[in-house]
């Protein structure tokens, strides 16, 4: 991997750690959005490079190139699982990641169920923080639970499964959509769960709201994002080949 690939990541990280830090301050946010770094099919050199400058939150799609990845680079990593998780490969990614700081794609009773058990049978100190994922475009393309399902997920989540810490609601927007529908409808699942759901303090304090990607973020922004999924703006294309 060439330096001037990796020269190119941490201008890449800084443009963007800039950009959503104005838009913060554009809608007088009192903090700036997490940005979690999508680093899927790329090389652990460039992730690296994002390592040595400070970014710690990385987003992966996929079970088999996390379990890879993970223990080649620093344990103090904070790993997002992003992608569409088969209930068969819970107990996979729950074991080969240790570090493994939330899966933010919760779309199922089942799914909560299966992840609350690896979580069992790994012996994690901790509870695994976990964001329902709502479908908030309606396109049967993307994965995740109806606006109106919402609810009941999160209440199972909350009640059945002990290993498992509900951290809030992830979507993502409809693809070239220039209108915040997507995001204001997440905002309006976030408002019915707070309404309906008797939840701690800290949780309504540290609610999630997980959207806006690399096209998008701006917008997501204005709608309430905390925080931002963002990948070929920092590692540029991806690649598929392998």
């Amino acid at each position: 991997m060439s330096k001037e690939a990796q020269m190119s990541v941490r201008r890449s990280l800084k443009s963007i750690r800039d950009r959503i830090a104005a838009e913060a301050k554009k809608y007088e946010r009192k903090r700036a959005p997490r940005l979690v770094a999508v680093s899927k099919t790329k090389p652990i050199e460039l992730l690296s490079a994002a390592y040595d400058e400070g970014h710690r939150d990385f987003g992966e799609n996929y079970v088999m190139e996390l379990v890879d990845k993970a223990p080649k680079l620093p344990k103090d990593i904070r790993w997002h699982f992003i992608g569409k998780l088969q209930s068969n490969k819970c107990k996979k990614l729950v074991a080969g990641v240790p570090n493994l700081a939330v899966v933010e794609t919760v779309d199922s009773v089942k799914l909560a169920t299966k992840l609350n058990s690896a979580c069992e049978a790994a012996d994690r100190k901790n509870p695994l923080e976990v964001c329902v994922q709502v479908n908030t475009s309606g396109e049967a393309s993307k994965s995740g639970c109806r606006p109106d399902e919402c609810i009941d997920l999160t209440r199972h989540v909350l009640k059945s499964c002990k290993n498992l810490r509900f951290r809030g609601l992830m979507t993502i927007g409809r693809y070239g959509d220039t209108t915040p529908e997507c995001f204001e409808t997440l905002a309006s699942c976030r408002d019915k769960v707070l309404k309906e759901i008797e939840l701690s303090e800290q949780t309504k304090a540290t609610f999630e709201m997980s959207m806006g990607m690399s096209g998008d973020f701006p917008l997501a922004i204005r709608c309430g994002s905390t925080s931002v999924r963002v990948g070929s703006s920092i590692f540029g294309a991806r690649d598929y080949s392998k």
